[in-house]
């Protein structure tokens, strides 16, 4: 009898715990992955990324292929290389998508990581290659405010070279852009401009607060590095 009680005390023990690692992963917080995201490495951060690389986004609606440059925008891709590395863009949403203008993304679905990334400031780039079709930016309110989100220009935006201080292109769709044109864009501009999601209120409670009002959206479910050039 107490050998059976035993055998059942030791499969409860490993249900709990097979069901805190399910937890964690549904989180974004599989082991070994939170740390640089939590806690960034000032260290790591200031190490130059390779010369290009290659950064495959799995979403929700089939890949995009990306080639990340950094004679375009050194702070922007060692910036970009760091997230990439460690899986900051994993589960992240395409929150604001606007047909024929850009499809932004890069706001962590884990409020802790948003925190951790807030106020982590980029140093500005010159914008040394055009807002063209198919390149990528990191979004911005002017000059040094860049941190973590991203947009990709759906059409040749010029603008944005000299918009607000410009964007500074970092890298651009290789192949995928008919991936990015198709992303879901029904929601339109963000509130309360439009129908569209608020940026603080996916900062303070993640993708909890998408999934809930904005069902529709389509997402990156993995973004990884596949190949480097140094």
């Amino acid at each position: 009898m107490r050998s059976r009680r035993l055998t059942i005390i030791a499969a409860w023990r490993v249900a709990i715990a097979l069901a805190v690692v399910a937890c964690g992963r549904e989180n974004g917080a599989a082991a070994g992955e939170g740390a640089p995201l939590l806690t960034p490495n000032d260290s790591e951060l200031a190490l130059a990324a390779p010369d290009s690389f290659r950064v495959e986004l799995q979403t929700s609606r089939g890949p995009i292929t990306v080639m990340a440059r950094r004679a375009w925008a050194p702070h922007g891709v060692d910036r970009f290389y760091y997230l990439a590395r460690h899986g900051y863009y994993d589960s992240t949403y395409f929150f604001r998508v606007i047909e024929n203008f850009v499809a932004q993304f890069g706001i962590s679905g884990n409020p802790s990581i948003n925190a951790a990334w807030q106020n982590r400031r980029i140093p500005d780039d010159p914008v040394r290659h055009p807002n063209t079709r198919g390149t990528i930016s990191f979004a911005s309110q002017g000059p040094g405010s860049r941190t973590v989100q991203l947009f990709i220009n759906l059409r040749d935006n010029a603008k944005l070279d000299t918009y607000g201080g410009g964007f500074p292109p970092i890298a651009e769709v290789t192949s995928g852009l008919n991936v990015a044109e198709s992303l879901y864009d029904g929601y339109g501009e963000g509130a309360p401009s439009g129908l569209g999601p608020r940026q603080e209120l996916i900062t303070d409670q993640g993708n909890a607060y998408l999934r809930r009002y904005f069902p529709q959206l389509d997402l990156i479910q993995r973004a990884a590095i596949v190949q480097e050039w140094r």
